[in-house]
């Protein structure tokens, strides 16, 4: 008897032990920074890259200081978009005197964070003004509410296309009643500076349960609605009684295509009712996705901020076609309706997606997205090499279908390369080839500043082909933003120099030598006399007066001090151009000790960071232009400065879980997610995965043991694993080295090597080991070293 009793305790507490499991969806805080988040920033109700990411907006009208902000009181609404250059369909519910043809701030609602829950796909929150307890989840494509209202003969829904959402102002809407449990429309976003074409977003809505009808408003005056409404500043709700504690629910579905599309998206996804399904299976989605990152040790909020980071890292950069592939284009003179190819399914094979810039990608997502999710690295590939057969170009940051130019030279070509170069390949290389190849000529984005809709002048290519390298400035006129010739020199001569990779992998000989030529010019704006790169004029000479903490002026979001370290394909060469490697660590060292005083950045917050006397710094981690650089010691010879100097980035940036701060500056969706998760992993690639045979550099990773479980339809290893021995907040160094059991001297590891499956394992301690990889044989590869 007493053994069966310990034999059913230790059962019992097994399976407690088992449910009680807490899973990587679990540690997800979505509130990390949502104090100062831009308008695309934050996410609740969605699921990886859906269409749909559904969220209160507590701020409207702007860009940055928009959607969910934390420190405000109110909700406006709840809209439906909240992505790069995109927004639409915010509606709101409500009881009483209607007010909504007021405005959002007469209708928007007092709400409480004690009462708020929100999880990765699922948010809940009381309206304090109407007594209606809100809870939103979605499926990729539709958004799904579920309202508990009190006891109100004047219970209402209302959709507002009134209301100037995020960026955009919203032109025109569309409203029509279908029956009474279903509305339809759509609503015309206007162009924004930086997507120079209108945005029409198709929604079908549908209710659980009847509605009593129909009415609307004009420029803020309340109309009678037939059947339908039509115009500018228009709105509609739909009307109805509530009983104490009655639910009613709402699904919203979108299309960018049409209302009929709308609908087949909303049949699809979610032909149910039942709310408390969908969020188990955005739960579930979420937790497959996530899980593909197994993380032992660390705290609790390590453990947190890690799945948060890698959460950002899948959000942001929306999914924008139909389910059965139908997607809208808006690169030529007219939208046309385009269809994705299909399997034999009839499913689509790819996605087409929208994005913000990849400028800083190949620091982030290039490496994570490649490793961890190829599949979604090969969709966005699709997607822009299909942009480039409708539209000519393939993008460097594609809102809605429209070109928007957003940053600057070719941005996407490292992203392109480093995919192919480690065997990802289903997509059209040959054209994707000659999109990237036009790109880096007269006529392609190599030729745009930043929002250049109209003209090809202010990227300089002319002037870098000519001269080697970009003036600054080329021109009095301002043909469109980032027009920073020293950063475009510098980003080109990376750029031409992935491409060239490419070009050689593919026989295309002259091309490589072509490129190759070209990956030199970074040294055209090396100044020898001041030990800086720095802007040189029209006239060739070197432009005055010195000042290497200038903000802009030649350095794209950046400065010289920063912008010095951008040789992200020739680190060797970088470290020859400043005398040797003892002279290189120095200066590097210097920066981080300077960096330190003010935590690696220029503010904990975008609006600090905008602030002159805060950008005049050496290293600032919460933009993408110097990131790289905590990692630049392993080619110098000294793999524990890199280690010591990324923990403490980390600590001091990447740390922590709190809605006053979390990435200091702008994550632009995902990428500073990307590169934490890249930090805390212990791996990195300078020069984005696109040498000949890519790489990881090692790091100081934060956890004891960080398994990928890689994809099987990519990669033939099952798992890598890094177990970091003796780890701890103290014991950052590594003391020696292993891969799958043979001692490892060096501190990077091939791309080829991981993706068989293995183990890396790290002994770690609190005192540096200056020799480990300290050789310069065992120096990552660089352009000089694989010429020698």
């Amino acid at each position: 008897m007493k053994r069966f009793l310990v034999f059913f305790l230790f059962i019992s507490s097994y399976v407690f032990a088992q449910k009680a499991k807490v899973e990587p969806v679990d540690l997800v805080y979505p509130l990390v920074d949502a104090a100062n988040s831009r308008w695309f920033f934050f996410n609740s109700a969605t699921r990886p890259f859906g269409m749909v990411n559904l969220s209160p907006d507590n701020a409207i009208d702007a860009d940055w200081n928009a959607g969910y902000r934390y420190e405000k009181d109110s909700i406006k609404c709840f809209s439906h978009v909240h992505g790069w250059q995109l927004s639409g369909i915010p509606v709101m519910p409500t009881t009483g005197e209607f007010k909504g043809h007021l405005g959002s701030s007469r209708y928007g609602s007092k709400f409480s964070h004690k009462t708020e829950i929100i999880k990765a796909g699922y948010h809940k929150v009381v309206l304090d003004a109407y007594g209606i307890t809100a809870e939103l989840t979605s499926t990729t494509r539709v958004g799904f509410h579920k309202y508990t209202f009190p006891k109100s003969a004047k219970s209402q829904i209302l959709f507002d296309f009134s209301t100037f959402l995020g960026p955009s102002d919203t032109q025109k809407g569309f409203i029509k009643k279908v029956n009474n449990q279903e509305i339809e429309g759509y609503a015309i976003m206007a162009p924004t500076i930086r997507r120079p074409k209108t945005l029409t977003v198709f929604f079908v809505a549908q209710f659980d349960k009847p509605f009593d009808s129909l009415k609307g408003w004009r420029r803020g005056q309340l109309e009678e609605v037939n059947s339908s409404i039509e115009g500018e500043k228009i709105g509609a709700y739909i009307n109805f009684t509530t009983q104490t504690g009655e639910v009613r629910k709402m699904k919203v579905a979108i299309s960018y295509v049409s209302e009929e599309q709308a609908r087949l998206n909303l049949t699809s996804e979610l032909p149910h009712w039942d709310f408390e399904k969908t969020v188990k299976e955005s739960r579930e989605e979420w937790n497959k996705w996530l899980s593909r990152i197994e993380i032992e040790g660390g705290t609790d909020t390590e453990k947190r901020r890690f799945y948060t980071d890698l959460w950002h890292a899948l959000q942001g950069r929306r999914i924008i076609s139909d389910v059965n592939g139908k997607y809208s284009d808006m690169t030529g003179p007219e939208r046309r309706i385009g269809q994705i190819p299909l399997d034999k399914n009839g499913k689509p094979t790819y996605n087409h997606h929208n994005s913000d810039s990849f400028w800083g990608a190949q620091w982030t997502i290039n490496t994570l997205w490649h490793l961890v999710y190829p599949e979604v690295t090969e969709s966005f590939i699709n997607s822009m090499v299909m942009m480039y057969q409708d539209g000519g170009l393939i993008p460097r940051g594609p809102a809605g279908g429209n070109y928007t130019y957003v940053m600057t030279g070719a941005a996407t070509t490292p992203f392109i390369v480093s995919a192919y170069m480690k065997g990802i390949k289903g997509f059209n290389i040959e054209k994707a080839y000659e999109g990237l190849r036009k790109n880096h000529f007269p006529g392609g984005m190599m030729s745009k500043a930043g929002y250049e809709h109209n003209t090809f002048k202010g990227g300089g290519i002319e002037y870098y082909m000519e001269r080697g390298y970009v003036p600054h400035p080329i021109s009095n006129i301002k043909y469109g933003f980032h027009q920073d010739g020293s950063t475009q020199t510098l980003e080109y001569a990376y750029q031409d120099y992935t491409l060239a990779q490419m070009a050689k992998k593919l026989g295309k000989n002259e091309d490589y030598e072509l490129f190759m030529k070209r990956a030199t010019n970074y040294k055209n704006i090396w100044n020898a006399d001041i030990g800086w790169m720095w802007n040189r004029t029209l006239d060739g000479k070197w432009a005055e007066p010195v000042d290497i903490l200038r903000y802009d002026n030649g350095w794209e979001e950046g400065n010289a001090a920063q912008y010095v370290w951008f040789v992200p394909h020739d680190v060797q060469g970088l470290i020859n151009l400043m005398g040797s490697r003892e002279a290189f660590t120095t200066k590097l060292n210097s920066s981080f000790e300077k960096a330190q005083k003010h935590d690696f950045v220029s503010g904990k917050s975008h609006d600090k960071e905008t602030l002159e006397e805060l950008r005049r710094v050496y290293i600032n981690y919460g933009n993408q232009p110097s990131i790289q650089t905590a990692y630049l010691f392993n080619y110098a010879g000294s793999p524990w400065l890199t280690q010591y100097w990324s923990r403490q980035v980390i600590d001091k940036v990447y740390s922590g879980l709190s809605p006053q701060f979390g990435y200091s500056g702008d994550e632009d969706q995902g990428l500073m997610g990307s590169l934490a998760v890249l930090m805390k992993s212990g791996i990195f690639s300078t020069n984005g995965g696109t040498s000949p045979d890519p790489f990881y550099e090692i790091s100081s990773p934060i956890f004891k043991k960080i398994t990928f479980h890689l994809n099987p339809k990519y990669y033939s290893g099952k798992t890598f694993t890094i177990e970091a021995k003796n780890n701890s907040s103290k014991n950052l160094y590594i003391q020696s080295a292993k891969l799958n059991d043979k001692a490892l001297e060096k501190p990077w590891i091939l791309h080829e090597t991981v993706i068989k499956g293995g183990k890396l394992t790290l002994d770690m301690g609190a005192n540096p080991n200056k020799n480990w990889g300290s050789k310069p044989e065992q120096a990552p590869p660089s352009m000089t070293t694989n010429l020698k």
